[in-house]
């Protein structure tokens, strides 16, 4: 039998020890804001849960996190079975992030790669092209962090090793990220988050 007590106990561990990540989180809300204020858009990729992730978190711009505000220029690269599957036809699957990248980003913009291993192929050739492209690059991952903060100029490792307590991680620091955007946006000015 599963003993959920001990999940419940692992998932708060993993969300005690996001403390330690709090001033590169800053940094990445930051980046956010920047991009979608200043006529940049945040590009999300990953595979399978990650690949969802990406989906939410875009929707939370374009749409809303808790505030009516106008929306925010987010895409999720993870969409459009026409693409996905042509690119990895026609070249390979490990570069079906990197070519969207080169089409849609330019310098100003975010792009935020999602690999709870932190070596998928296709996220960190994702990340290399944008940082090739003058892009920031925000790498969320998990365990020992893989290769991911090789390709990343930030890098938010959750400090687990399962997988669903990774993704867990990577939900509620992409939601902390949002609720950040919305407020600044709202505010016309870069939010802060006090720590306590």
């Amino acid at each position: 039998m599963i003993d959920f007590n001990a999940t419940i106990a692992d998932h708060l561990a993993m969300v005690n020890g996001l403390a330690a990540l709090l001033p590169d989180l800053q940094r990445a809300a930051r980046e956010v804001t920047r991009a979608v204020t200043s006529g940049g858009r945040v590009v999300w990729f990953g595979n399978g849960g990650s690949a969802a992730d990406s989906q939410h978190l875009a929707a939370e711009l374009v749409g809303r996190f808790t505030r009516e505000r106008r929306a925010l220029p987010a895409i999720a690269l993870t969409t459009d079975s026409s693409i996905l599957t042509a690119l990895a036809n026609d070249y390979s699957f490990d570069g079906v992030f990197a070519r969207q990248v080169e089409a849609h980003c330019r310098p100003g913009d975010v792009a935020v790669g999602i690999s709870t291993s932190g070596n998928s192929p296709n996220v960190l050739q994702g990340l290399q092209k944008a940082r090739d492209l003058g892009v920031f690059t925000i790498g969320l991952t998990g365990g020992s962090g893989g290769r991911m903060a090789r390709h990343a100029d930030l890098c938010l490792v959750v400090p687990a090793r399962a997988t669903a307590r990774i993704q867990e991680g990577h939900i509620l620091l992409g939601h902390m990220v949002c609720d950040w955007v919305e407020a600044a946006v709202m505010n016309g000015e870069d939010a802060g988050v006090h720590q306590s």
